[in-house]
């Protein structure tokens, strides 16, 4: 080995710096949906992206082993809610691992998208369902890209939600 030269950071080291780091990377909090079934599925994301104008598409990460995920190799259509601070509490739950697949919206105000049925968080500043382009993994994430089908402004109330060193935080 040259002098000089690094040495490669034991991998579970980096794991903990890099989420220490990402976790100083603010996120807007997003709710996305789907509608398998008569099983309503839903949860939190920051990992969303604008990807193009024309068409219009948009994207999230999910992790591979999710309900969600596992429901989208049956289902092409999705939702996204860009949810309000007044919808932290929803956001907060939706976030929690090892919750029910059942009864996941239970106590959260939503409506249904008419073009993708999935469930549209009532506490959102705008709504976006869109249908799946393709996904790819990504080490322990997909990542779902979409073709936006409908776009939808709510109204503005509270301010949004960020997702900053590790909480859900309001943004007003």
């Amino acid at each position: 080995m040259s002098e000089g030269a690094a040495v490669a950071p034991d991998p579970e080291e980096l794991v903990e710096r890099y989420r220490a780091a990402m976790g100083r990377l603010a996120g807007g909090v997003t709710v996305v949906s789907v509608r398998a079934g008569q099983v309503d599925l839903a949860m939190t994301a920051t990992a969303v992206a604008s990807v193009s104008l024309r068409p219009p598409m948009v994207l999230f990460c999910v992790y591979s082993d999710a309900r969600l995920r596992e429901a989208l190799d049956e289902v092409d259509t999705w939702a996204i809610s860009l949810v309000d601070a007044d919808a932290r509490v929803a956001a907060e739950r939706l976030a929690m691992p090892g919750r029910p697949t059942m009864g996941q919206l239970i106590g959260v105000q939503h409506h249904r998208g008419a073009l993708s049925g999935a469930a549209l968080v009532d506490g959102a500043q705008g709504w976006l369902e869109c249908r799946t382009a393709w996904i790819k993994t990504a080490g322990d994430h997909d990542v779902v890209v979409g073709e936006v089908l409908d776009a939808t402004l709510g109204a503005t109330g509270t301010g949004a939600l960020v997702h900053y060193l590790g909480r859900i935080r309001p943004l007003s």
